[in-house]
């Protein structure tokens, strides 16, 4: 697919995928389908074992292309097939089979939100913030992707408000990994992300799989389905390998297989 408003670069098994749709990154269909194909080809890639989702300039994503909503009612069933191309394109960031990595380069408002919620981690530079705008613009924000990231009451502050929660406050309520001057976000993203892909492949891909579905189990079910992919990794052989370095005291050489 030819790339117009995101960027692709994939080095040493790492993928940055970087939105620039000026001024502030804000999604229109084009930037959906341009995510959802990227995530998508990820899961088939061997040469991908962890991505990196970022923002160009001074924003991560300023929320939905507002400009749309103020133009001409939409075609008979043009707003459904707009609202599922954008609930698949944050699936398709949660169903990646390799782990996504938020970097807010700024701030991650709306549509930018219900992206970063769909990462696996979330790291932050200073100049990062998080709000539900839409109460100011005549929408509703999207509380339920938020609900992964905030509790009860911040949800409802922030739906109800369109309060923005700052970086410092983001590291205080663990919704962030850690807060970094904007000069060092990439370097320690990328340090995560070279971290993960030096790990088994394919005990990341199942430890991803166990992770989405143990989320909204009991502790039970969770922790049964968690021992039935520690059964299933312990058949590849990267899993063996692992065991005997560990013995012999090496560095693994995983093969994926």
């Amino acid at each position: 697919m030819e790339l117009q408003q995101i960027s692709l670069e994939i080095s040493d098994y790492v993928a940055v995928v970087t939105m620039n749709n000026p001024p502030v990154n804000a999604t229109t269909p084009r930037m959906q389908e341009e995510l959802t194909w990227c995530f998508d080809s990820f899961s088939d890639r061997d040469d991908v074992r962890v991505a990196i989702l970022t923002g160009h300039g001074k924003v991560f994503c300023g929320g939905t292309d507002l400009k749309a909503k103020a133009g001409p009612p939409p075609a008979p069933g043009a707003k459904w097939a707009s609202r599922r191309a954008w609930r698949e394109c944050t699936y398709s960031m949660m169903e990646c089979k390799k782990p996504v990595i938020a970097a807010l380069n700024g701030p991650a408002l709306g549509a930018g939100i219900g992206m970063a919620a769909s990462c696996d981690i979330l790291i932050a530079s200073t100049m990062a913030e998080m709000g539900l705008p839409e109460i100011n613009v005549g929408l509703l924000g999207g509380a339920k992707r938020t609900m992964r990231l905030f509790g009860h009451s911040k949800v409802r502050r922030m739906m109800f408000t369109g309060y923005r929660v700052k970086a410092p406050e983001l590291k205080e309520l663990c919704v962030v990994e850690c807060v970094v001057p904007p000069e060092e976000l990439m370097n320690t993203a990328m340090g995560i992300a070279r971290e993960i892909a030096s790990k088994s492949p394919i005990a990341i891909k199942l430890a991803k799989i166990a992770v989405n579905t143990i989320e909204d189990m009991s502790v039970r079910d969770g922790y049964r389905f968690e021992q039935d992919m520690t059964d299933e990794l312990s058949r590849y052989d990267d899993s063996k390998e692992a065991i005997r370095a560990f013995m012999e005291k090496r560095p693994p050489k995983f093969t994926g297989k």
